[in-house]
């Protein structure tokens, strides 16, 4: 990486325990289990800030683009620390970044990056994100580099 990682540049942070079959057969957790731990983290975000697409609505949100720079290794019973933040918030859309950090030694082992965009639950044409929950992902945005 060619910058510190700063913790600063996350607002919300959760832990997101392994469990024992995230190890794959090289002894480390497998790189599917970095999509699932950052995919946990925002949606529980979103239910927290009253948007759950399991309750139903006029508006759900799609996932366009996913990514992940993996940069060091992590093994069950290790523990995620996940820091969250929005890098945009657009009329329709919002790109997350989760700093994916190993909690027995502080090493951030993942940079998982996802785009969300609101659709209308029926013609799944793009619509304003609600204004409540909008309002709660800019509070996300921050001003500090990424790493």
């Amino acid at each position: 990486m060619s910058q510190t990682f700063r913790r600063e540049s996350y607002r919300h942070w959760v832990c997101v325990p392994t469990r024992w079959n995230d190890n794959d057969q090289f002894g480390h957790v497998n790189n599917a289990v970095h999509y699932s731990v950052m995919d946990t983290t925002i949606n529980n975000w979103l239910k927290a800030h009253d948007f759950d697409v399991a309750q139903g609505g006029g508006t759900i949100n799609l996932i366009p683009e996913t990514g992940c720079r993996y940069l060091a290794e992590m093994s069950y019973p290790d523990v995620f620390e996940v820091g969250l933040r929005a890098l945009s918030v657009g009329r329709t859309s919002v790109r997350w970044e989760c700093a994916l950090v190993r909690q027995s030694d502080g090493v951030l082992v993942a940079l998982a990056t996802s785009a969300h965009v609101f659709v209308d639950a029926t013609t799944r044409r793009p619509t304003s994100i609600p204004a409540h929950l909008r309002r709660h992902a800019e509070k996300l945005v921050t001003d500090v580099p990424a790493p």
